[in-house]
C-alpha cells in the first residue's frame, strides 16, 4: 500500500518578520514530521518569500527562503507577524500573493500580527479571528467585516486559523497537528516542547494573575498568597490583614486598582487554576473542586459554564 504524501506547510516570510512567530510553529511541525517514525514524514516544511534568498528578521537573524513561485502544491500557508503589535508590517506584494494563493490551499493561518496581512487580503471578511491583544483595536479598524475576538489564544473559522501573540503560535500549531493526525500526535509534540498539553483556543491571552499584576503590582504578595490558599475559604478580612489595611480601605483601594472586587478576583483565580488542572488531565473533577475551593463538583461545573466574570 502506498504511503500518503507529506502535508506541505509553507511559512511566508518577509523582512522584519518576528523570529519567534516563525520558529515556534516551525519546530512543532518539524517534530511532528520527525517523531512519527514513519517511512514518509508527515509534513514537508518550506520557508518562502516573494523573491527567495535571505530574509532578515526583526531581531537581525537571517533565514534562507525559496521563492513563492517555486512552491508547488501547498496544504497550509502560515503567515507570521512582523514589526511590533502597534506597528505591524503589511507588505503589499505579500498581501497580493496571499490573496492569490488562498483559494488553492486547505488552510490559511496567521501568527500574531500576521492577521493584518490576511485582513488586507480580505481573507478575514465575515470570519472570526484574533491577534495580539495590543493590536486588537487596530485590527478591528482594518477588518471591519470580521469578528475579532480579543480574549482567545487562537481561533478557527473554517479553513482560516489565527492566533494571538508570539508563543500562541505553538498552541495553534498543536491544534493543527491534532486536526491532521489526532490527539496523541499533538500530545507527543507538546511533550517534546515541554509545553502545556495543548491549551484550548478560548483560553484568555492574559492570565488572571498576570492581568491583576498589570493592574497594580502593589498587591502582588496578596495575589501570591491567594493562589497558595485556594483550597481554603478566603475572606475580605483575611485579605485586608495581609495587605495591612482596614477592611473598608482595602476594599476601596483594591477595586480602584484592579477594577474588581476582592470576591471576584478570588473567583477568577480559582476558575483559572481549575481550568489549568482540567487541561493537565491527571485529576478528577471532584478532586479539582476540592483543591481549588469550589466545595463540590456541582459548583465547579456551574463556574465553568458561567466562565470568568469581569
Amino acid at each position: 500500500m502506498s504511503q500518503p504524501k507529506p502535508l506541505h506547510i509553507a511559512f511566508t516570510l518577509y523582512d522584519d518578520v518576528n523570529i519567534l512567530d516563525v520558529s515556534g510553529p516551525l519546530e512543532a511541525f518539524w517534530l511532528a514530521a520527525d517523531a512519527s517514525g514513519e517511512k514518509t514524514p508527515r509534513y514537508r516544511i518550506s520557508t518562502v518569500s516573494l523573491a527567495g534568498g535571505l530574509v532578515r528578521t526583526s531581531s537581525g537573524m537571517l533565514i534562507q527562503t525559496t521563492p513563492c513561485g517555486d512552491l508547488g502544491d501547498v496544504d497550509t500557508v502560515i503567515v507570521p507577524g512582523g514589526g511590533s503589535p502597534r506597528r505591524p508590517e503589511v507588505p503589499e506584494a505579500m498581501v497580493q500573493w496571499i490573496a492569490d494563493v488562498a483559494p488553492d490551499v486547505r488552510r490559511l493561518c496567521s501568527v500574531c500580527t500576521g492577521a493584518f496581512l490576511l485582513a488586507a487580503a480580505r481573507q478575514l471578511d465575515g470570519r472570526r479571528a484574533t491577534t495580539h491583544w495590543a493590536a486588537v483595536d487596530q485590527l478591528r479598524k482594518r477588518a471591519p467585516e470580521a469578528q475579532i475576538e480579543a480574549d482567545s489564544i487562537y481561533v478557527q473559522d473554517g479553513g482560516v486559523w489565527t492566533c494571538a501573540g508570539v508563543t500562541t503560535g505553538i498552541d495553534m500549531s498543536l491544534a493543527l497537528i491534532e486536526d491532521d493526525y489526532g490527539y496523541e500526535a499533538a500530545m507527543e509534540v507538546a511533550r517534546y516542547l515541554v509545553v502545556y498539553l495543548r491549551r484550548s483556543g478560548s483560553q484568555p491571552q492574559l492570565s488572571q494573575p498576570f492581568s491583576l499584576q498589570i493592574a497594580d503590582d502593589s498587591f502582588a504578595a496578596l495575589h501570591a498568597w491567594i493562589r497558595e490558599n485556594l483550597a481554603h475559604p478566603l475572606t475580605v478580612e483575611q485579605m485586608a490583614e495581609i495587605a495591612g489595611m482596614s477592611v473598608r480601605t482595602f476594599s476601596r483601594r483594591y477595586r480602584d486598582s484592579t477594577g474588581r472586587t476582592p470576591a471576584r478576583a478570588i473567583a477568577a483565580l480559582r476558575l483559572e487554576a481549575a481550568q489549568s488542572a482540567i487541561e493537565r488531565g491527571n485529576s478528577s473533577l471532584k478532586r479539582i473542586a476540592r483543591d481549588y475551593g469550589f466545595g463540590d463538583e456541582r459548583n465547579l461545573r456551574r463556574a465553568l459554564r458561567r466562565g470568568p466574570e469581569s
